[in-house]
């Protein structure tokens, strides 16, 4: 099935929408049923029938039969953020006296709620690559935990190669594709397990919405959605489930001109004297270019790059002089945005993941990338002065 069809018409010509342009947002928490018996048998199967806000929602539901189809798996799950996505599914897949192996480097909240989990007895390891993961498994280890391209570095991980030695070992690999889009990049097609993903980001786009999701088999998502969801109570606001379908809607259009734009700005501070090196799996000069374009389609337009620097200040100048990229967290929305994690994550913390101090991390939104690039120059400028 066509990616455009899904984001734009999937699910949404059947007679419960009434020829309603815009799918109905069901607001009532719970539905009542004609008979005990019919209610019983509703409750035994919560993750697929709708008998409480908690359980699903025929509008979030509609959004998980999208995202599923985007990620070519049997099922998926929306949580009401990326957060509950993670930890639900991780918390599936673990007991106490459990291991997780994790590869290269992830989300940041993702590291904290693994150190979390030690205090139930499920503990974990990173490691760089995968050259490192035969050393580091145990015979606890349970899952195999990875993004690409990764988090800050923007590493690019032979995704069919660490699902088939995850596979070969007995683990559940879980992915990370946030960065890519299911329009981008397909890990359950190469072999990946579970498929997670922050919805506020590009798949919601306009910045106004906090979700997540995992895909995936049916064997695997039917006990999380029956036991993680419910208990943990992430669940997704069916207002959130609509605006995630709207943004679905644009986001082929979306990421073409992310794309577009992203390269733009990457290839000018790849060529400025002030820049070190710009992390962009995108940009031929990127180790992982080739890798990526055998398993990838396209590039979203998050990236980082150092600059040639070892002061915090002078990253903090950096920052203020920018005019349109906007300072914060989070990206994929309509509006550029610039980090640095020098001036928020302790510098321990930091030589810990090897991230240099120099380190900026871009968002490029739809504005007008000749705009962006004279924003970035200007402000270059004034750090040379």
């Amino acid at each position: 099935m066509d990616d455009d069809w899904i984001c734009g018409r999937l699910g949404e010509d059947e007679p419960w929408m009434l020829g309603a342009v815009n799918p109905p947002v069901f607001e009532n928490s719970l539905f009542t049923f004609a008979s005990a018996e019919e209610l019983g048998e509703a409750i035994m199967n919560e993750d697929e029938r709708y008998v409480y806000w908690r359980g699903t929602n025929p509008t979030v539901d509609l959004l998980q039969r999208k995202l599923a189809a985007l990620e070519r798996g049997e099922r998926a799950k929306c949580f009401g953020s990326g957060m509950g996505a993670i930890s639900a599914t991780i918390s599936s897949l673990v007991s106490a006296g459990d291991h997780v192996l994790v590869l290269g480097a992830v989300y940041g909240p993702t590291t904290q709620f693994l150190r979390y989990l030690e205090k139930f007895g499920v503990t974990h390891t990173h490691v760089d690559d995968l050259a490192e993961c035969a050393g580091a498994i145990r015979a606890e280890t349970r899952v195999l935990y990875f993004e690409s391209p990764s988090y800050m570095a923007y590493a690019v991980v032979d995704v069919a190669e660490v699902a088939g030695w995850a596979r070969e070992h007995g683990l559940v690999s879980v992915m990370d594709n946030t960065w890519s889009t299911p329009l981008f990049q397909k890990p359950l097609t190469m072999g990946v397990d579970l498929v997670v993903h922050s919805l506020s980001k590009y798949i919601g786009g306009h910045s106004d919405l906090v979700g997540g999701v995992v895909a995936g088999s049916a064997e695997l998502i039917r006990p999380l959605a029956l036991t993680e969801y419910q208990l943990y109570g992430a669940a997704m606001s069916p207002h959130d489930a609509a605006k995630a379908i709207k943004g679905l809607r644009t986001l082929p259009v979306r990421m073409a001109a992310h794309q577009e734009r992203g390269l733009a700005v990457a290839g000018f501070l790849a060529g400025h004297p002030r820049v070190r090196a710009v992390n962009h799996p995108g940009l031929p000069s990127h180790p992982g270019h080739a890798l990526a374009l055998r398993q990838m389609s396209g590039f979203s337009s998050l990236f980082s790059f150092e600059l040639d620097t070892e002061s915090r200040q002078d990253v903090g100048r950096f920052l203020d002089k920018l005019r349109h990229f906007r300072i914060g967290v989070s990206w994929g929305g309509f509006e550029s945005l610039v980090n640095a994690p020098a001036l928020t994550v302790e510098e321990s913390v930091r030589a810990t993941m090897g991230v240099p101090t120099g380190l900026v991390r871009l968002s490029v939104g739809l504005e007008p990338a000749d705009v962006l690039i004279k924003d970035l120059g200007l402000a270059l400028e004034g750090l040379s002065a």
